[in-house]
Protein backbone atom coordinates (compact mmCIF):
# COMPACT_ATOMS: atom_id res chain seq x y z
CA UNK A 1 0.00 0.00 0.00
CA UNK A 2 1.43 3.55 -1.46
CA UNK A 3 0.24 6.29 1.02
CA UNK A 4 1.09 10.06 0.80
CA UNK A 5 1.86 11.47 4.08
CA UNK A 6 1.27 15.06 3.86
CA UNK A 7 2.47 18.21 5.87
CA UNK A 8 0.86 20.86 8.26
CA UNK A 9 0.98 24.24 8.90
CA UNK A 10 0.35 26.38 12.13
CA UNK A 11 -1.96 29.37 12.00
CA UNK A 12 -1.19 30.94 15.27
CA UNK A 13 0.54 29.15 18.02
CA UNK A 14 -0.46 30.37 21.75
CA UNK A 15 0.94 28.35 24.69
CA UNK A 16 -1.52 29.02 27.26
CA UNK A 17 -0.57 27.27 30.48
CA UNK A 18 2.09 24.34 31.62
CA UNK A 19 -0.06 21.28 32.87
CA UNK A 20 0.97 19.26 35.93
CA UNK A 21 2.02 16.70 33.96
CA UNK A 22 5.24 18.56 32.74
CA UNK A 23 3.30 19.17 28.85
CA UNK A 24 1.66 22.14 27.74
CA UNK A 25 -1.96 23.26 27.11
CA UNK A 26 -2.16 25.18 23.51
CA UNK A 27 -4.46 26.96 21.29
CA UNK A 28 -3.43 26.47 17.43
CA UNK A 29 -4.92 26.09 14.02
CA UNK A 30 -3.89 23.36 12.26
CA UNK A 31 -3.98 22.53 8.23
CA UNK A 32 -2.89 20.52 6.27
CA UNK A 33 -1.18 20.96 3.28
CA UNK A 34 0.16 19.48 0.24
CA UNK A 35 3.95 18.74 0.91
CA UNK A 36 4.14 14.94 1.11
CA UNK A 37 6.67 11.92 2.17
CA UNK A 38 6.05 8.74 0.40
CA UNK A 39 4.73 5.60 2.90
CA UNK A 40 4.56 2.28 1.74
CA UNK A 41 4.38 -0.80 3.48
CA UNK A 42 3.60 -4.66 2.00
CA UNK A 43 3.13 -7.65 3.66
CA UNK A 44 5.87 -10.69 4.24
CA UNK A 45 5.64 -14.01 5.50
CA UNK A 46 8.04 -13.73 8.38
CA UNK A 47 6.32 -11.76 11.85
CA UNK A 48 9.27 -9.41 11.57
CA UNK A 49 9.06 -5.79 10.80
CA UNK A 50 11.47 -3.98 8.37
CA UNK A 51 12.20 -0.62 7.28
CA UNK A 52 14.22 1.55 4.80
CA UNK A 53 14.49 4.82 4.88
CA UNK A 54 15.22 7.19 1.83
CA UNK A 55 15.44 10.87 0.96
CA UNK A 56 15.85 13.04 4.02
CA UNK A 57 16.87 10.68 6.68
CA UNK A 58 15.48 9.99 10.01
CA UNK A 59 17.98 10.35 12.90
CA UNK A 60 16.32 8.37 15.30
CA UNK A 61 16.68 4.70 16.80
CA UNK A 62 14.07 2.12 15.89
CA UNK A 63 12.09 2.56 19.62
CA UNK A 64 11.77 6.18 18.63
CA UNK A 65 10.65 5.66 15.01
CA UNK A 66 6.89 6.65 14.87
CA UNK A 67 6.11 4.59 12.12
CA UNK A 68 7.42 1.80 13.46
CA UNK A 69 5.65 2.36 16.85
CA UNK A 70 2.46 2.80 15.39
CA UNK A 71 2.67 -0.36 13.57
CA UNK A 72 3.52 -1.70 16.95
CA UNK A 73 1.21 -0.32 18.74
CA UNK A 74 -1.66 -1.91 16.54
CA UNK A 75 -0.13 -5.40 16.69
CA UNK A 76 -0.18 -5.75 20.26
CA UNK A 77 -4.37 -5.35 19.95
CA UNK A 78 -4.77 -7.23 15.99
CA UNK A 79 -3.50 -10.04 14.18
CA UNK A 80 -0.99 -8.55 12.20
CA UNK A 81 1.29 -9.95 10.01
CA UNK A 82 5.46 -8.77 9.19
CA UNK A 83 5.88 -5.70 6.81
CA UNK A 84 8.48 -4.19 5.01
CA UNK A 85 8.07 -0.36 5.30
CA UNK A 86 9.63 1.93 3.12
CA UNK A 87 9.72 6.21 3.65
CA UNK A 88 10.85 8.43 1.19
CA UNK A 89 11.16 11.97 3.06
CA UNK A 90 10.79 15.18 1.45
CA UNK A 91 9.27 16.79 4.73
CA UNK A 92 12.24 18.01 6.79
CA UNK A 93 12.47 16.92 9.87
CA UNK A 94 12.58 19.81 12.84
CA UNK A 95 11.02 22.48 10.44
CA UNK A 96 7.61 22.27 12.79
CA UNK A 97 5.67 21.07 9.81
CA UNK A 98 4.26 17.62 11.71
CA UNK A 99 6.46 15.05 9.26
CA UNK A 100 6.93 12.35 11.74
CA UNK A 101 3.22 12.94 13.38
CA UNK A 102 2.04 12.44 9.94
CA UNK A 103 3.69 9.17 8.98
CA UNK A 104 2.73 7.69 12.39
CA UNK A 105 -1.11 8.41 11.67
CA UNK A 106 -0.76 7.61 8.23
CA UNK A 107 0.42 4.11 9.12
CA UNK A 108 -1.85 3.58 10.95
CA UNK A 109 -4.93 4.71 8.79
CA UNK A 110 -2.99 2.44 6.02
CA UNK A 111 -3.24 -1.02 8.49
CA UNK A 112 -6.38 -0.29 9.25
CA UNK A 113 -7.54 -0.02 5.43
CA UNK A 114 -5.08 -2.74 4.49
CA UNK A 115 -5.62 -5.41 7.13
CA UNK A 116 -9.50 -4.60 7.32
CA UNK A 117 -9.62 -3.96 11.35
CA UNK A 118 -12.01 -2.17 11.02
CA UNK A 119 -11.57 0.82 13.44
CA UNK A 120 -13.45 4.08 13.28
CA UNK A 121 -12.33 7.30 13.10
CA UNK A 122 -12.26 7.91 16.80
CA UNK A 123 -10.82 4.67 17.17
CA UNK A 124 -7.76 5.57 15.00
CA UNK A 125 -7.33 9.12 16.99
CA UNK A 126 -7.37 7.13 20.25
CA UNK A 127 -4.46 5.47 19.04
CA UNK A 128 -2.72 8.29 17.46
CA UNK A 129 -2.93 10.55 20.71
CA UNK A 130 -0.80 7.25 22.23
CA UNK A 131 1.72 8.26 19.52
CA UNK A 132 2.07 11.93 19.76
CA UNK A 133 -0.10 15.09 20.60
CA UNK A 134 -0.08 16.35 16.58
CA UNK A 135 -0.73 12.82 15.52
CA UNK A 136 -4.55 12.95 15.77
CA UNK A 137 -4.84 16.38 13.31
CA UNK A 138 -3.79 13.78 10.55
CA UNK A 139 -6.35 11.14 11.03
CA UNK A 140 -9.00 13.88 10.34
CA UNK A 141 -6.73 15.35 8.29
CA UNK A 142 -8.92 18.66 7.99
CA UNK A 143 -8.24 22.29 9.16
CA UNK A 144 -8.86 22.16 12.93
CA UNK A 145 -9.08 24.48 16.07
CA UNK A 146 -6.46 22.13 18.25
CA UNK A 147 -6.05 22.65 22.14
CA UNK A 148 -5.18 20.91 25.48
CA UNK A 149 -2.22 19.20 24.19
CA UNK A 150 -3.04 19.85 20.87
CA UNK A 151 -5.34 16.49 20.64
CA UNK A 152 -8.51 18.46 21.18
CA UNK A 153 -10.15 18.57 17.80
CA UNK A 154 -12.74 21.10 16.52
CA UNK A 155 -13.04 21.71 12.90
CA UNK A 156 -12.55 25.53 11.41
CA UNK A 157 -13.23 26.97 7.91
CA UNK A 158 -10.57 29.31 6.64
CA UNK A 159 -11.00 32.43 4.22
CA UNK A 160 -11.01 30.70 0.44
CA UNK A 161 -8.67 31.67 -1.98
CA UNK A 162 -5.23 32.09 -0.37
CA UNK A 163 -2.24 30.93 -1.81
CA UNK A 164 0.87 29.76 0.46
CA UNK A 165 4.71 29.92 -0.24
CA UNK A 166 6.13 27.42 2.13
CA UNK A 167 10.04 28.19 3.03
CA UNK A 168 12.27 26.03 4.81
CA UNK A 169 15.88 27.88 6.05
CA UNK A 170 17.73 24.56 5.62
CA UNK A 171 18.30 23.43 9.74
CA UNK A 172 16.09 22.27 12.08
CA UNK A 173 15.03 23.72 15.41
CA UNK A 174 14.41 21.51 18.91
CA UNK A 175 11.07 21.39 19.93
CA UNK A 176 12.27 21.09 23.59
CA UNK A 177 15.03 24.16 23.33
CA UNK A 178 12.22 26.07 21.72
CA UNK A 179 9.51 25.41 24.73
CA UNK A 180 12.55 26.50 27.19
CA UNK A 181 12.07 30.19 26.29
CA UNK A 182 8.17 30.27 26.43
CA UNK A 183 6.03 32.64 29.07
CA UNK A 184 2.92 31.05 28.30
CA UNK A 185 0.14 33.32 28.18
CA UNK A 186 -3.69 33.44 27.15
CA UNK A 187 -4.86 35.67 24.12
CA UNK A 188 -8.36 37.27 22.80
CA UNK A 189 -9.85 37.02 20.39
CA UNK A 190 -10.53 33.36 19.56
CA UNK A 191 -8.37 31.77 16.85
CA UNK A 192 -12.18 30.87 15.01
CA UNK A 193 -12.88 34.27 15.19
CA UNK A 194 -9.82 35.42 13.48
CA UNK A 195 -9.98 32.97 10.69
CA UNK A 196 -13.68 34.84 9.69
CA UNK A 197 -11.71 37.94 9.36
CA UNK A 198 -10.02 39.27 6.44
CA UNK A 199 -6.03 37.75 6.85
CA UNK A 200 -4.81 41.25 6.40
CA UNK A 201 -5.65 41.81 9.85
CA UNK A 202 -3.99 38.99 10.85
CA UNK A 203 -0.67 40.68 11.22
CA UNK A 204 -1.62 41.97 14.08
CA UNK A 205 -3.92 39.78 16.12
CA UNK A 206 -2.44 35.96 14.82
CA UNK A 207 0.85 35.03 16.93
CA UNK A 208 2.84 31.97 17.30
CA UNK A 209 4.37 32.39 20.69
CA UNK A 210 7.73 30.69 19.69
CA UNK A 211 8.56 33.16 17.24
CA UNK A 212 10.41 35.51 20.12
CA UNK A 213 12.61 32.57 21.27
CA UNK A 214 13.51 31.42 18.13
CA UNK A 215 14.06 35.12 16.20
CA UNK A 216 16.64 35.68 18.83
CA UNK A 217 18.73 32.25 18.57
CA UNK A 218 18.26 32.20 14.74
CA UNK A 219 17.77 35.75 13.26
CA UNK A 220 17.91 33.90 10.01
CA UNK A 221 14.18 32.77 9.92
CA UNK A 222 12.86 36.44 11.37
CA UNK A 223 14.49 37.73 8.52
CA UNK A 224 12.66 35.03 6.17
CA UNK A 225 9.16 36.25 7.64
CA UNK A 226 10.22 39.80 7.05
CA UNK A 227 10.98 39.02 3.30
CA UNK A 228 7.75 37.77 2.59
CA UNK A 229 5.99 40.71 3.80
CA UNK A 230 8.53 42.44 1.65
CA UNK A 231 6.93 40.30 -1.29
CA UNK A 232 3.21 41.09 -0.29
CA UNK A 233 2.50 38.48 2.01
CA UNK A 234 -1.01 39.33 3.36
CA UNK A 235 0.44 36.87 6.21
CA UNK A 236 3.45 35.33 7.33
CA UNK A 237 4.56 32.95 10.19
CA UNK A 238 6.68 30.81 11.98
CA UNK A 239 5.03 27.50 11.57
CA UNK A 240 4.95 25.12 14.75
CA UNK A 241 8.15 25.48 17.11
CA UNK A 242 9.86 26.20 13.55
CA UNK A 243 12.16 26.23 11.70
CA UNK A 244 9.90 26.20 8.58
CA UNK A 245 8.26 29.67 7.90
CA UNK A 246 5.00 30.30 5.19
CA UNK A 247 3.11 33.47 3.37
CA UNK A 248 -0.18 33.73 2.39
CA UNK A 249 -0.92 35.56 -0.41
CA UNK A 250 -3.90 36.68 -2.55
CA UNK A 251 -2.00 35.07 -5.92
CA UNK A 252 0.76 33.03 -6.73
CA UNK A 253 3.66 35.67 -5.81
CA UNK A 254 6.89 35.52 -8.36
CA UNK A 255 9.42 35.53 -5.23
CA UNK A 256 12.85 36.91 -5.14
CA UNK A 257 15.82 34.88 -6.04
CA UNK A 258 16.84 34.06 -2.33
CA UNK A 259 13.16 32.78 -1.14
CA UNK A 260 12.88 30.70 -4.32
CA UNK A 261 15.84 28.75 -3.09
CA UNK A 262 14.43 27.85 0.17
CA UNK A 263 11.03 26.99 -0.99
CA UNK A 264 9.87 23.54 -0.38
CA UNK A 265 6.26 23.76 -1.30
CA UNK A 266 3.65 25.95 -2.98
CA UNK A 267 0.01 25.68 -3.69
CA UNK A 268 -3.67 26.82 -2.68
CA UNK A 269 -5.02 26.48 0.94
CA UNK A 270 -8.38 26.09 1.89
CA UNK A 271 -11.27 23.92 4.21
Amino acid sequence: MLLFSNAKINLGLRVIEKRPDKYHNIETIMVPVGLSDLLEFTEQSHRKIDFINTGIQVNCTESENLVIKAYHLLKKDFQIPGIKIHLHKFIPPGAGLGGGSSNAAFMLKGLNDYFKLELEPSGLEHYAGMLGSDCPVFIKNKPCLAEGKGEKLSPVTLPAGLFMMLLYPGFPVSTLDAYQGIIPGKETPPLPDIMAMDPLCWKDILHNHFEDTIFSRYPAIREIKNALYNQGALFASMTGSGSSVYGLFSSKPSLSKELTEIKIWEGEISG
